[in-house]
């Protein structure tokens, strides 16, 4: 699997160099390029089942991995042939305004809200997530968001919004980062943070957190894979992208979704339903 931070022709340059002598070189049309959360290539899921499609399919899959609203915006502009994201309002208005098509549900897990293990907002006593944010503000204590317009930033300021709170009492702190690094950041400051159960599992042992909130319907954390818009822009590789949703969504990869654990943990459940 590839990653993005090179341009194609570098990448093409360099599969040329390294196995020119054992297998045919990849013509760019034979590059999917997808756009998709941090979360996914955070957890390792990506790297883990990627590889198979790849050998199977003879495309070469080029990861970018990034916030949902910034997958979004790099479809919407047509620069990806696919995305696979985790915020359902705001894909549902990249359908509905025509630059997505065909979206499936590929897989789930959900939000926690994690935080010190002394739990000085008394956020693990919350009946609810909003209850939990409202004694984490009133405090105050530390929090610190991505503040990156991912699917998790906009589920933590839906979060806030219902609690009434606006995000901007002493000791919030908005990163612009990854899950990953956010995590990091929020463990060395002894600080609360919302997080998908994936990359918290994947990341559990470098962390001296605890989760301070978990379940309810509104931390479902759902996940889809959409298609660029074939009539927006024609000289994508529509061909491809067709081709990796219908992987992804195969009882065969389905599977692979759900038997993916790290330290034993099952990181997410695969949930297509034709």
């Amino acid at each position: 699997m590839l990653k993005l931070k090179a341009s194609v022709s570098m990448l093409l340059a360099a599969t040329v160099f390294s196995g020119a002598m054992f297998s045919p070189v990849v013509l760019a049309g034979e590059v999917i390029k997808l756009a998709t959360t941090t979360s996914t290539e955070n957890t390792g899921l990506l790297g883990a089942i990627l590889p198979k499609f790849e050998a199977e399919s003879g495309y070469s899959v080029q990861v970018i991995a990034t916030g949902t609203g910034q997958a979004l915006k790099l479809g919407s502009q047509g620069d990806v042939d696919i995305v696979m994201t985790h915020a359902p309002e705001a894909e549902a208005k990249f359908v509905a305004d025509g630059y997505g098509v065909e979206p499936r549900g590929i897989m789930e897990n959900d939000f926690i809200v994690l935080g010190p293990k002394n739990d000085p907002a008394a956020a693990q006593s919350s009946k609810d997530a909003t209850e939990a944010f409202s004694k984490i503000a009133a405090k105050p204590s530390q929090f610190i968001s991505r503040g990156d317009n991912s699917g998790t930033h906009m589920k933590e300021l839906e979060i806030w919004q219902a609690a009434g709170v606006t995000p901007d009492f002493a000791g919030y702190t908005s990163v612009g980062q990854g899950m990953g690094k956010t995590l990091l950041m929020a463990n060395e400051l002894q600080a609360y943070t919302l997080a998908d159960r994936g990359t918290f599992i994947a990341y559990k042992a470098k962390l001296d957190l605890t989760i301070s909130f978990e379940g309810g319907a509104a931390l479902a954390n759902p996940y889809q894979v959409i298609l660029i818009n074939a009539e927006k822009y024609p000289d994508l590789n529509h061909k491809g992208a067709k081709a990796l949703s219908d992987w992804l969504i195969s009882p065969a990869t389905q599977t692979m979704i759900n038997e993916f654990t790290v330290q034993g943990e099952q990181l997410f459940k695969a949930t297509y339903k034709k």
